[in-house]
């Protein structure tokens, strides 16, 4: 089974601002989620990250060796880094939509985060089948998995969501990759903020 799991929660995430090349750490309740994400997948064979700090902190959980793969870093949101998802002017938003290879200024479009997932994909199949393989990503290439999964284009992403720490699952068989969960929080049930 080839799980791919988006990191736990980080201040800029509470805080409703883009975080794509950004390196924040988890915060206390992201820490916790991590590690119930940890407990709810159990024992696994290996575990693959992004190199981005909060991703790597969410696959230490897993108490396993870890290998890093640049190609599940986030999307690159160039001048738009760190900037609240409020504050980007709604023709922008219908724009980057409407087109696969439309980027932030100095950043990545969709299409090309998704060749590059893809590729990721594709070198985990087979050992998928075999052996449980845990990935910790982003909001964008975990979108993008579940894209590879179906067989559908990237314009998915902007119709689906993720929430931070939830699990997606990905099953292997003859016809290949198949989607069996998505956005799965339910290991998060009776977590709550500090102070909440």
């Amino acid at each position: 089974m080839l799980y791919v799991v988006r990191h736990g929660r980080t201040e800029s995430n509470a805080s409703g601002l883009l975080l794509g090349r950004g390196d924040p750490p988890l915060d206390d309740l992201g820490m916790r989620q991590a590690r119930a994400t940890a407990v709810a997948i159990g024992p696994v064979d290996r575990i693959v990250s992004s190199p981005l700090l909060r991703a790597r902190q969410t696959a230490e959980e897993f108490d396993r060796d870890l290998e890093v793969d640049d190609r599940w870093i986030e999307l690159d949101y160039g001048e738009f880094e760190g900037c609240p998802v409020a504050d980007v002017a709604p023709a922008t938003w219908a724009a980057w939509q409407a087109d696969l290879d439309w980027a932030p200024p100095g950043g990545e479009s969709h299409r090309q985060l998704g060749a590059r997932v893809r590729s990721a994909c594709e070198d985990l199949l087979d050992e998928a089948a075999i052996r449980d393989i845990v990935v910790v990503t982003h909001v964008s290439p975990v979108k993008a998995a579940m894209a590879w999964a179906l067989g559908i284009g990237d314009e998915v992403a902007w119709r689906c969501f993720v929430a931070t720490a939830a699990v997606m699952s990905i099953g292997t068989g003859r016809s290949g990759p198949s989607l069996r969960s998505f956005n799965d929080t339910g290991h998060l049930l009776g977590l709550v903020e500090p102070g909440g």
